[in-house]
Parts: C-alpha cells; sequence; structure tokens
C-alpha cells in the first residue's frame, strides 16, 4: 500500500512539476496583471533572436592604446576594455544596474556614472581596480560634462542644492573633497559643454528647447559669466570641439533650417559656416589632436555618412569605406585613428576605429547575434507621403520575405518617443522575429515634430493646439499602408514608448477603424497630470514642447487631446507597459489609463518593472516583455 501510494505521490510530483517547467518563471521585479503566462515553448524557439548583444565605443585609454567599450554578459551592460582589434572584453564594472564611463585623457583615471533602478538620479564614481568610490552625495541628480585637456579635472552639473536645478560644479575626481560649485543655475536647462584647453574658462549651455539654446563663457576664476551669442535669436548647437589655437569649431543651425559645421568667434559671436557636405545635417564632430583634421557625420535622409576636413585646406573627403548605417560616439586618439561605433540593419552595435588617411577600417568587437546570421535580415524601405495638409512625411517599411510570407501581411506600427527624435535604421534585434519567423511586417514613421529634418520641420507640432497634426499624420501613412498590396488593412496594429506611447494610444483612439490593437509603453495618458507629476527638473522643458498646464487656455486645450479622456471610445486590445521608478512618466499615468479602461468593462493587460525606470533595461525583464508583448500581437494580428 504504501509502495503504491509513493509512487502515485511521485507520479504527481512529476506531473506538477512538468506543468510548472511548461512555463517561463516569471522575473520577480515585474507585477503582470491580466497577463497569461509564457509557455515555455514559446521561450525556447525565441531564445537566439534575444541573445544577441552589442557593443558601444566609450573613449580611447591614452595609458595602453586600449579601447573602452560598453557591453552586456550578464543582465546589464557593463564597462569593459578591449586591449586590440578583435580581442578579448575584459569587463571592468559588475554592477546591478547599467553603467556609462568615461576615461581622463591621461588615461590614469575613469569615472563611472549610474543610477538605481532606472531612476535617472545618478551618482558619479571613480573606478579603482573594480571598486566605485562615491564622488557624489549619493541622492542628487549628476550629469558628467567632460574632461580638462590634461586630465585633471571634470565639470558636472547637480541638483544637490536644490533638488531640481542643475548647478555646475568641476572636481579634481581623484579628491572628491576637490567638488566645488563654480556656476548657481538661476533655472532648469543648464549644462556644462567642456573646458577651455587651459582650464580657465568653462562653456555653459542653456537649453530651453530643442531649436532654442544659449551659449555663454564662465571664467572660473572669478565666475563671470559672458554670452557667446546674443541669447534673444532661437538658435541650436551641437557639438564643440576647441582647436589647440582656441578656435572654437561648433554645429549650430545659425542662418539656415539645419545644423552645419563652422567656428565660432568668441569675441563677438560670428557663426563662420564651413564646408558644404552635401548640403545634408551635421549630426556631430570630432577634432584630431593637432586640430588639422575634422570628422564630420552628417545624415543622409536617416543613414550616416563619415567625412573628413582638412582645416587648412577647405578639402571635403567622404569615406566610401562603410557600408550603409549609423554612426555615433566619435573620438580621435592622440596616435591618430578615429574611434566610434557603427550599427546597420545587419550588424548589430560594434566598436571601430578608422584610418582619416588610408579610410581603412579597422572592427575592434564582433558581438553575438544568437548563433543567426544577420545578413538574412532585411533592409528598410524608405516611404514617403503627404499628410493632410500637403506635408511630406517618411517613415521605413520592413517587409517579411515575400517568397517565405505570400500575399497580404498584418504590420505592426511603431512610433517612436521625443517627440524630437527620429527613427533611423540599425540594427531591430529582437524585433526580427517578427519580420523572419511571423511574417509580420514593421513600420517605423517619423511624424511632424521629429528631428532629423531641419528645425521648421521639428516645431510642426509645438504646443496643445498643434499636437494632434503629429496624430493625423499617422492617418496618412494608415492610408498609404493599407493600399499597399503586401499589406493586410485589417490586421495593423500599433505601439510606441514615452510620447510615442501617447501617439500610440492617440492612433488607436482616432483610427479604431484602421487599427486592431495597442501595446503603449511608459506612455503619457493625459498631458495635465505628465506634467503635474514629471520630475521637477524637467517639467519646464516639457512645458516648452507641450504647453503650460497652468495657463488656463492651454490647459483645456491638453484635457481634450489626452487619451485617458478618450479611452472609452475604443474596444481594441491594450497592453500596457511601465516601469514603477519612471521619473520622465510617472506610473500614475499607466495606472489611472488602466484603471479607467477596467472601469469601463474592457480588458488590458498590465505589466509593470518595480526596478525600472523609463523603459526596460534588465535582460531578464526585457525577455519576459518581448515574450508577452509576442503573445500579444500573436493573438491580435495572427489568430484566426
Amino acid at each position: 500500500m504504501r509502495t503504491a501510494m509513493n509512487a502515485a505521490l511521485g507520479a504527481l510530483l512529476l506531473t506538477v512539476s512538468s506543468q510548472a517547467l511548461a512555463e517561463v518563471p516569471k522575473p520577480a521585479a515585474l507585477t503582470a496583471s491580466n497577463i497569461p503566462p509564457v509557455p515555455d515553448a514559446l521561450a525556447a524557439k525565441t531564445r537566439p533572436y534575444l541573445e544577441y548583444r552589442t557593443a558601444g565605443f566609450g573613449g580611447w585609454d591614452a595609458s595602453d592604446r586600449s579601447m573602452l567599450i560598453s557591453t552586456r554578459f550578464g543582465n546589464v551592460s557593463q564597462l569593459h576594455r578591449v586591449a586590440m582589434p578583435m580581442g578579448a572584453r575584459q569587463q571592468l564594472t559588475f554592477e546591478a544596474e547599467p553603467v556609462g564611463g568615461s576615461v581622463s585623457p591621461t588615461g590614469d583615471t575613469i569615472v563611472i556614472s549610474k543610477d538605481e533602478g532606472g531612476s535617472e538620479f545618478a551618482q558619479l564614481y571613480r573606478w579603482d581596480d573594480g571598486q566605485l568610490e562615491l564622488l557624489t552625495d549619493g541622492e542628487s541628480r549628476n550629469g558628467l560634462g567632460g574632461w580638462s585637456e590634461d586630465g585633471e579635472l571634470i565639470a558636472f552639473s547637480s541638483t544637490k542644492r536644490t533638488g531640481k536645478l542643475g548647478d555646475i560644479y568641476v572636481m579634481n575626481p581623484r579628491d572628491p573633497s576637490s567638488a566645488r560649485m563654480v556656476y548657481e543655475a538661476p533655472g532648469v536647462g543648464w549644462f556644462p559643454g567642456g573646458f577651455s584647453r587651459d582650464k580657465s574658462k568653462l562653456l555653459i549651455i542653456r537649453y530651453i528647447s530643442i531649436t532654442n539654446m544659449d551659449l555663454y563663457s564662465l571664467d572660473l576664476a572669478s565666475g563671470e559669466l559672458v554670452p557667446l551669442r546674443d541669447p534673444a535669436p532661437d538658435e541650436a548647437f551641437g557639438g564643440f570641439e576647441e582647436a589647440p589655437d582656441g578656435t572654437l569649431w561648433v554645429t549650430a543651425d545659425v542662418g539656415s533650417d539645419i545644423k552645419r559645421v563652422g567656428t565660432l568667434d568668441r569675441n563677438d559671436g560670428t557663426f563662420t559656416p564651413k564646408g558644404d557636405f552635401g548640403g545634408w545635417e551635421i549630426t556631430s564632430i570630432a577634432l584630431d589632436e593637432e586640430g588639422d583634421t575634422l570628422a564630420v557625420v552628417t545624415n543622409e535622409k536617416g543613414s550616416s555618412q563619415l567625412w573628413f576636413y582638412d582645416i587648412a585646406t577647405g578639402e571635403e573627403r567622404r569615406v566610401d569605406t562603410l557600408p550603409p548605417g549609423l554612426i555615433s560616439s566619435l573620438e580621435f586618439a592622440p596616435w591618430g585613428p578615429l574611434g566610434f561605433t557603427f550599427t546597420s540593419a545587419r550588424s548589430p552595435s560594434d566598436a571601430y576605429s578608422i584610418d582619416p588617411d588610408s579610410f581603412e577600417v579597422t572592427r575592434w568587437t564582433k558581438s553575438e547575434t544568437g548563433g543567426l546570421d544577420p545578413e538574412l535580415n532585411v533592409e528598410p524601405e524608405l516611404i514617403e507621403t503627404a499628410s493632410f495638409d500637403g506635408e511630406a512625411v517618411t517613415g521605413y517599411l520592413y517587409r517579411p520575405d515575400p517568397a517565405k510570407f505570400p500575399g497580404a501581411r498584418p504590420l505592426i506600427m511603431s512610433i517612436h518617443g521625443g517627440p524630437e527624435s527620429q527613427f533611423r535604421p540599425g540594427f531591430r534585434g529582437s524585433s526580427n522575429y517578427y519580420l523572419n519567423e511571423l511574417g509580420i511586417a514593421l513600420f517605423y514613421p517619423n511624424v511632424r515634430g521629429s528631428s532629423g529634418f531641419g528645425k521648421r520641420f521639428v516645431a510642426l507640432d509645438n504646443g496643445p493646439f498643434l499636437r494632434e497634426n503629429s496624430v493625423k499624420d499617422i492617418g496618412a501613412f494608415l492610408d498609404t499602408l493599407g493600399a499597399d498590396p503586401a499589406i493586410d488593412a485589417e490586421r495593423i496594429g500599433v505601439t510606441g514608448g514615452s510620447y510615442g506611447g501617447y501617439m500610440c494610444y492617440a492612433s488607436a483612439i482616432r483610427y479604431k477603424d484602421q487599427v486592431d490593437g495597442a501595446l503603449c509603453n511608459v506612455a503619457i495618458s493625459n498631458f495635465v497630470t505628465f506634467l503635474e507629476n514629471t520630475q521637477d527638473y524637467r517639467r519646464d522643458l516639457r512645458r516648452a514642447e507641450y504647453g503650460d498646464e497652468r495657463d488656463p487656455e492651454q490647459r483645456a486645450k491638453l484635457e481634450e487631446i489626452s487619451p485617458l479622456n478618450r479611452i472609452g471610445e475604443i474596444d481594441d486590445p491594450l497592453f500596457v507597459i511601465q516601469g514603477a521608478n519612471d521619473p520622465r512618466v510617472p506610473q500614475s499615468e499607466a495606472d489611472q489609463l488602466v484603471e479607467r479602461v477596467r472601469a469601463n468593462g474592457q480588458e488590458v493587460w498590465y505589466l509593470v518593472g518595480e526596478n525600472e525606470g523609463h523603459g526596460f533595461r534588465k535582460k531578464e525583464n526585457r525577455d519576459y516583455q518581448f515574450w508577452t508583448s509576442l503573445m500579444f500581437w500573436e493573438k491580435v494580428l495572427l489568430a484566426e
């Protein structure tokens, strides 16, 4: 009897164990509401698409000519050193949170930036043989502003004094007690822009909006702040580089709709454009050690193009040894090569260098792609259409292989955040699963208000009374894509994060007859409550973009266009994702919408990352988000 009972109990336990193993354990820090369990079989078949890595160039170490990179081997990205091209990645930091790092020009000191749980209240640390020595107060929000030329000092902003305003400090990171405030910010939006070569002055930037920035020079001895240009006009600036002779090279939209590269006279503020670079907007610059060569990256319909500009002769040389893709994080090594990060549809982000004379490209890292052949990934197609008012808007369409997936295919439209951002076609990572395995097309629009198309275009959605014009752009894309015979107009979903999350809600409401489901991540649901509850240090900056909720007329319009007040108009499937520590779009934005939807009797999936902020950064959480998102879209777009 006992033997039979034991056998029966063992069989029962085996059955229970098998059932448990049939589901993926939910990470402890995630709260899932109304979301079905993730089948283990789904995780198994998607696993290769989740095991890709990326590597980002983080700077040159002059002490041994190695390269610092950021990459992930565990749950989050950490700082690594690579001694030679394609050499082993030596991990330097082993933190529970993602870290950023910057090495001094002399290579003797590394300063680390790290927050907790996605709060964005970053602290600065000095890296010391694997240990992190705290340099800031442990509570305020701090932003690293760069090194002095000799590697002695760093500049940084900190909200230590008020909890809101970013005052400017300088410090020798080898001695935290040396930190001193050099500028007391009178309002939000003040940032350090870099030391003069002799350390006597500090460039200060006042950011008002993406099209309106003011430049100042701060005398570090006297504290005198002098404007470099008249603050009155709306002008925007990008990169800053000081030559050995004191010439200040900048990117600016002075006298132009797009940012150009040129020199800025410190005495009278005159901006003198240099070079043409095909007439495209400049996204970044870097100056070599001698001040002879300027590296310039342009944005050509979303793709990056690298140029080298000879300062003495004015000769522009277009690099033709790189494939189409995206280039970022430029820095010349003192011994000659230019380091940078490169990514494309068929290559995850990796660290490279290039010889500015021969254009010879050297790859320093080759990130893994989960055993998948990245050459099988599809390249995007540029789509252009006219919106309701004739404004030209563009986006990138990724089509599944028609031989593998014949006929009209379902589509997910993914709207970027910002709104002052731009979708540019790099490596799609796990999203390639939708294309390569499910045959779901992906479309990434750049609606009005996106950057990369000039300051006129980026301002077309400013304020509450123009805001919904960007939503109308989505309608133009839906009409254009719906007329495409390779797209199934009856199976279209919409997704987006942050401001793109607002667009996600708003599009699902306005185009409820054309959209079949919405997955909205860290999304603004009500502009008034968002502006009232976003972190103090950014509230005024967001008012410049969205409107001022303290003004009765603007407040009324903000309420009118807020998805929270119209969410009952749709009955399509809805999935909401939120980070509990989000300082930008607080969890209350998601909570109030989910509560309203459920009060209307509508089903909604809700996933909260208790240890996450403005988007999931930890791999275990990101994987679970991917699996639940995949289940949602299979239900919405693929179910018979």
